[in-house]
């Protein structure tokens, strides 16, 4: 770990170094025999806070720019303020390798988790938070997280397809969707889920995905692919 490339790579310089290093402490390496002494607190706390904090800046400035109903504001913070987007911001910024981890950790993957990587840049939010306020998350934030919301509006990544496939799927089908879990492969920190999703007693689809959510919303997709296929079909078999 190097708290100076962490502040280089965050653009924030800490007054309470303590604070940063805290941030960088995944959980499992406090059960390390080897561990540095000083350190007897892992980031968990911090990242309580820096999700908040995440969640709050992104929500005004969401507030501010767009003068929309709050279905489509709720849908563009949850594009924002994910796992996946903020891991990969994390590894954009190469904190993957200054988190500490257990020698186990690092062995299995040979780098941190993005789930793990994600935690980590909300908790150095909640301690940018603690050791200077608002305004340097706020600056982190807009540089790192909302520079992405204009891709996302382009590709209309904020959807929830599960809420699209459920809305189109009563109206057409009068069957609201079943989601289930097929199988689960891998071992307890590092599973594949498969699950499929069942309209009106057919199984329509199945995805697999690193969660059960990521799982949920792949079959969604193509589930609703699968029956808005179906429907234009059945309308031009009508027409002809």
């Amino acid at each position: 770990m190097s708290l100076e490339k962490v502040q280089e790579k965050i653009g924030y310089k800490f007054q309470n170094l303590h604070l940063l290093k805290t941030s960088l402490v995944h959980r499992s390496y406090l059960n390390e025999k080897d561990k540095d002494e000083d350190i007897t607190e892992h980031n968990e706390r911090l990242e309580f806070l820096g999700d908040a904090v995440l969640e709050l800046v992104v929500t005004e400035y969401l507030f501010i720019t767009y003068p929309d109903n709050e279905g489509f504001l709720t849908a563009l913070r949850a594009s924002l303020v994910n796992y996946k987007i903020v891991g990969e911001i994390g590894n954009s910024l190469g904190l993957d390798s200054e988190i500490l981890l257990s020698k186990g950790e690092k062995e299995e993957l040979g780098k941190a988790r993005l789930t793990i990587v994600a935690d980590c840049v909300e908790a150095i939010l909640g301690a940018m938070y603690l050791d200077g306020g608002i305004l340097p998350c706020k600056r982190f934030i807009e540089v790192n997280v909302l520079v992405k919301l204009k891709e996302i509006i382009n590709n209309q990544e904020y959807k929830d397809y599960k809420t699209l496939l459920q809305e189109f799927s009563q109206k057409h089908t009068k069957s609201t969707p079943y989601y289930k879990v097929i199988s689960t492969e891998g071992k307890d920190h590092e599973k594949t889920f498969t699950i499929g999703v069942w309209i009106g007693g057919k199984n329509l689809s199945q995805a697999d995905g690193k969660s059960k959510q990521d799982a949920e919303t792949k079959a969604a997709t193509l589930a609703l692919k699968i029956l808005q296929t179906e429907f234009i079909e059945i309308q031009e078999e009508n027409q002809g």
